[in-house]
């Protein structure tokens, strides 16, 4: 088969003639070429008809353009190549110079002038309208715009568009009546202003996380605060503790010290621990004859709530935990104390178990508020006659303390 290109033996560039090979020679100074059956692509640029002779340069221009739409012509281009060089008479080079210099010449393609009017009402460059409505073929004032936000990233988008001066330019197609064009603007502008509040919306919304997520560090960290004074405090306690213990220790042994130094003195012998004095009897004192007045409900909530911390007191977070459920549970009684929902607990509920039911205490203290235990049933149920209002915001008051108060339950 004969050849249909010439290759370049060199860097294995494809050319369609000897003239271009010639030049490709003097350009690069690559000297050895043969004869190739491979031919050279001819991909024609559906949108614009540029002619792109290798996939990479196809990619290139999609890439500068945005036209993606490409006609392979390599079958209709190619033909056997000849290995002699043409010869040229005067007359045809200056035909050729002349037509090249012609072909050279390049103008602003022409576009729809009241289209364009519109565009450059709408903000848009002079440049940026022309090249948007010439590579959107005069289409409309919406494909205008959607090109020119889809390209609004080319390095040439503020560039006016030219095309060689004997290009073929396809009449402007009839633009809209002023009422479609007004109806169009407004189309427009809904939609710029839908898509405005759309992403307002998600910015909003990305700030309300961000409001969300630094409170919710802030709350930590005072809780980390408050958790490492409490801590300090009863360090210092025990220490002051521990040296009030050995200052007494002190104190004693000074005292023994003394008295066997007066023994000494008096010729006495040292007291034998044996025969010492044993310590006074405890002496009980009198039972008063008054009666004992019984423990208020709510002395009874306080120490049910102390009894529950005292127990659990290696988890202080889950014992807040508790406290603040419960609180939940007395409050939404006390603001809602005809709806029975509120009045009603499952005791199966693993939630309710997780928070509440696992700690010895916290079920007496809602029986303490009138919860009643159903029998035969899972609930804890509070009737509405024996809603108490004194005694729910008892309780709530004696929660309040229990959470915010750090040493509730220590001393």
């Amino acid at each position: 088969m004969a050849g249909v290109s010439l290759k370049c033996g060199d860097c294995g560039a494809l050319l369609k003639s000897v003239e271009e090979a010639q030049e490709h020679a003097e350009l690069t100074a690559h000297s050895n070429f043969s004869e190739s059956t491979e031919a050279v692509l001819n991909l024609v640029c559906s949108s614009c008809g540029k002619p792109c002779r290798s996939k990479t340069e196809s990619d290139l221009h999609t890439k500068r353009t945005g036209h993606t739409e490409f006609v392979d012509k390599t079958a209709d281009t190619v033909k056997p190549i000849s290995l002699e060089v043409p010869k040229v008479t005067a007359s045809e080079s200056e035909e050729a110079v002349g037509a090249s210099s012609q072909a050279e010449e390049m103008i602003v393609p022409e576009v729809d002038k009241k289209l364009l009017e519109e565009l450059e009402g709408m903000g848009f460059s002079t440049a940026r309208a022309t090249r948007a409505l010439h590579y959107s073929g005069n289409a409309s004032l919406e494909a205008a715009v959607n090109w020119v936000v889809e390209h609004e990233n080319d390095p040439d988008i503020d560039q006016m568009p030219s095309v060689p001066v004997n290009t073929k330019v396809e009449a402007p197609k009839p633009s809209l009546t002023p009422e479609q064009l007004k109806a169009k603007q407004q189309e427009l502008r809904e939609k710029a202003r839908k898509k405005k509040e759309e992403e307002e919306k998600r910015m909003e919304k990305e700030r309300e996380k961000e409001r969300i997520r630094v409170g919710k560090e802030l709350l930590e960290a005072k809780r980390m605060e408050e958790e490492n004074e409490r801590k300090r405090i009863m360090a210092l306690r025990k220490a002051e503790k521990e040296e009030e213990k050995r200052a007494r220790e002190k104190i004693r042994q000074k005292l023994e010290e003394d008295k066997a130094e007066r023994r000494r003195r008096l010729g006495l012998p040292p007291e034998d621990p044996s025969t010492a004095k044993p310590a006074a009897p405890v002496v009980e004192e009198k039972k008063s004859s008054l009666p004992i007045r019984p423990a208020t409900k709510t002395e009874q909530m306080r120490e049910c709530l102390r009894s529950l911390k005292q127990n659990h007191k290696e988890d202080d977070a889950k014992v807040k935990r508790a406290f603040q459920t419960l609180l939940t549970f007395v409050g939404n009684v006390a603001r809602n104390p005809d709806e029975e929902k509120y009045r009603k607990i499952r005791l199966t509920n693993q939630s309710f178990q997780d928070r509440v039911g696992s700690f010895k205490g916290g079920i007496e203290f809602l029986e303490l508020c009138e919860f009643e235990r159903v029998e035969g049933s899972e609930f804890l149920f509070l009737p509405r006659d024996k809603v108490d209002m004194a005694v729910l915001n008892s309780a709530g008051s004696e929660l309040d303390s229990a959470i915010k108060n750090p040493f509730f339950g220590v001393l």
